[in-house]
């Protein structure tokens, strides 16, 4: 594409004050939509901790400095919940887990462009970068990326590219849109904006945690102390907000659950867990864990989310190979990011029993995919190569028996 004229964007502005923040945001309520995005750290914390806020509206772009002393964000938190302005995102899940964390609820009505994208034929989960370069043919500033944004001042350089975030983003927006609307793809977006409005998206259930560790058994009640101690690392390192590998990392984990300690000098023999780890809260915390674990009756036990007894039914394999050309093929016609579509356990269910509602017989997957991997799934249609390009047909032929 080729490069488009730079547009005149307004000039941002840096916000450190509570008062600043108000008068700043006020107008912003008038939009009919406003681009987000966000500079944070996580290195050293379970919870992000947020640095920058970049807001951006038609005649104006707002910085809010979040680490300025006495800065109160009720501001922000009312202008995320005034549900006449769209907030526009690109990848919005991590920013959205801040302010869901920050303000105890999500930003909405809000607007995915990344997700947007892949519904708009850009792939699977393209960047901003790309998505910027694809639309508007402007090469996006990467030097900051990797920037340390918890150290002050911010250097003029660190703020220009910040601002640019939410300044193409609106460009992108708008094109996008424009896009999806000749297309009569506005709903479909609209269909998968659910999952990010959905609070619990971004509110990791410690109970899961276990299944992440890929365990290599299917030992049933050491899954059961896996998943125990998992759960505890995930709220104890939530309560004191340090990344859960630095409290506990996984390899640790996974030992634990195969020698289960007894005891704290016990503990201490496991690599990765230091003395005062072991002997103290959370070492204590482990063991207990580990021995409730143990007491579990056997219908309590979990089993492997990826082992399969002799006795569980598998897919065909060559139907699942079939049904991943199939979505490729589906894919390219309409123009859409396969990933978005249907991922490899949905592949997996359908190949099992076709006659069930899975995710890909309903909304605008039916139509895209779920309808005719459905009769290939029933043996009504066949795939053959047509121009370079793999095509369903109708089944008229008899098929011969294994």
């Amino acid at each position: 594409m080729a490069r488009s004229a730079t547009p005149a964007f307004p000039p941002a502005r840096l916000i450190s004050s509570t008062q600043e923040l108000e008068a700043a945001l006020a107008p912003f309520h008038n939009e009919s939509f406003v681009t987000v995005d966000t500079e944070f750290m996580r290195e050293q914390t379970y919870w992000p901790e947020l640095c920058l806020v970049q807001i951006g509206a038609t005649h104006d772009i707002v910085l809010i400095d979040a680490l300025a002393e006495g800065i109160d964000l009720t501001p922000l938190k009312n202008l995320f919940a005034d549900t006449a302005v769209l907030k526009v995102f690109h990848a919005a899940r991590q920013d959205l887990e801040i302010f869901l964390h920050l303000f105890g609820a999500l930003p909405t009505p809000l607007f995915d462009t990344q997700v947007a994208a892949m519904v708009a034929g850009f792939g699977d989960q393209v960047g901003y970068d790309s998505l910027v370069g694809s639309l508007t043919g402007h090469m996006i500033d990467k030097s900051h990326r990797f920037t340390d944004w918890s150290v002050r001042p911010l250097s003029p350089a660190q703020l220009t590219y910040a601002a640019g975030d939410v300044t193409w983003l609106r460009l992108v927006y708008e094109r996008l849109v424009k896009k999806l609307e000749q297309e009569q793809r506005l709903d479909w977006v609209a269909a998968e904006m659910a999952e990010l409005e959905d609070p619990a998206t971004f509110r990791p259930d410690p109970e899961k945690q276990w299944e992440r560790l890929r365990a290599r058994t299917n030992n049933r009640r050491m899954l059961a102390v896996l998943r125990a101690i998992a759960a505890l690392r995930e709220r104890e390192a939530q309560r004191v907000n340090v990344p859960r590998q630095r409290l506990v990392k996984d390899e640790s984990l996974l030992e634990i659950a195969a020698t289960t300690p007894s005891t704290p000098e016990a503990l201490t023999r496991v690599r990765g867990v230091s003395r005062g780890l072991a002997e103290g809260r959370t070492g204590h915390a482990l063991l207990q864990a580990i021995k409730q674990a143990q007491a579990l009756p056997d219908s309590e036990l979990p089993r492997s989310p990826r082992g399969k007894s002799k006795d569980t039914p598998r897919p065909s394999a060559s139907l699942v190979a079939l049904l991943k050309v199939l979505l490729t093929s589906c894919c390219e016609k309409h123009d859409v990011a396969p990933r978005l579509v249907a991922s490899a356990d949905d592949l997996d269910a359908l190949a099992l029993d076709p006659s069930q509602p899975h995710a890909v017989l309903a909304g605008w997957r039916r139509k895209v995919f779920g309808e005719t991997a459905q009769a290939l799934c029933e043996g009504k249609i066949a795939l053959c190569v047509k121009s370079g390009r793999v095509v369903a047909i109708p089944q008229n032929m008899d098929v011969p028996s294994a």
